[in-house]
């Protein structure tokens, strides 16, 4: 039993059955060819103990408390260890080479997690994680589905959105309120979209800002609509109704 404490301020709950945390760890595929694996919010080790003694990774782990990072030093000194905001790190200090990220994420900032990923979509190329199941729902969510929103258009340009299974709140300490789900994300084929990929976060974004408007009047907004219409196949729409390749689409009548 460890002495460590989970703290609401860092969103902690950790993960007391050992068969899921092999789960997760077993999850990784080595997708486009990476060893280097980020953990994010070791916690007490409940995965980390899965995954620093095997051959065909090179595990670095980033744990902002404090409190567990001591407690991972004293039982595992030999653990390459970060203590320090995973959001806050400068990951190209880390080298070129790509990698993998995997946890139980803090749920306060799983979100901000997976936007970090699209900023290192280059080099990320697989991302296993639990997450709070209803933001792991939108991550995966279609379009067309009232889930659907900012994080699955980004994410689903650029990563295949698998659900691995759900996890139940009495898998922790201390049970979240909610039930969680462990999701897989790996680096699909498009390297780059074919627009400004700038601009279509932006364009993503503000319309889905104003998710009850038609994209006519939601993007109204944006400076490049200022003297252009967007083609009526989409002018009467709203966010939800587009898929990723439709918002590509739009992003390209924003700059003609």
């Amino acid at each position: 039993m460890t002495s460590v404490r989970p703290k609401k301020q860092f969103g902690q709950h950790f993960l007391k059955e050992d068969a899921i945390a092999q789960r997760i760890a077993e999850a990784l595929t080595h997708h486009r060819g990476y060893r280097r694996v980020l953990e994010i919010g070791p916690g007490t080790g409940a995965l980390t103990k899965h995954l620093m003694h095997r051959a065909d990774i090179d595990l670095t782990c980033i744990e902002l408390d404090g409190e567990a990072a001591a407690h991972l030093r004293a039982h595992h000194p030999e653990l390459k260890l970060i203590e320090g905001d995973f959001l806050r790190l400068d990951l190209r200090k880390l080298g070129e080479d790509p990698f993998a990220i995997i946890g139980n994420f803090p749920y306060n900032i799983s979100t901000q997690i997976v936007f970090n990923v699209l900023e290192h979509r280059d080099r990320c190329t697989e991302v296993v994680g639990m997450f709070q199941k209803e933001v792991a729902d939108r991550i995966r969510a279609p379009h067309g589905s009232k889930t659907y929103g900012i994080t699955s258009v980004l994410a689903q340009a650029f990563y295949d959105v698998d659900l691995l299974f759900h996890v139940e709140p009495g898998s922790f300490i201390p049970p979240p309120k909610v039930r969680s789900s462990v999701i897989r994300m790996r680096r699909n084929a498009t390297e780059r979209l074919a627009c400004d990929e700038a601009l279509f976060f932006r364009v993503v974004k503000t319309a889905f800002n104003q998710r009850r408007k038609t994209l006519h009047n939601a993007l109204k907004p944006l400076p490049e609509m200022a003297h252009r219409s967007l083609p009526p196949a989409f002018a009467g729409k709203r966010a939800e109704q587009l898929s990723v390749a439709d918002f590509v689409a739009v992003t390209q009548a924003c700059m003609s």
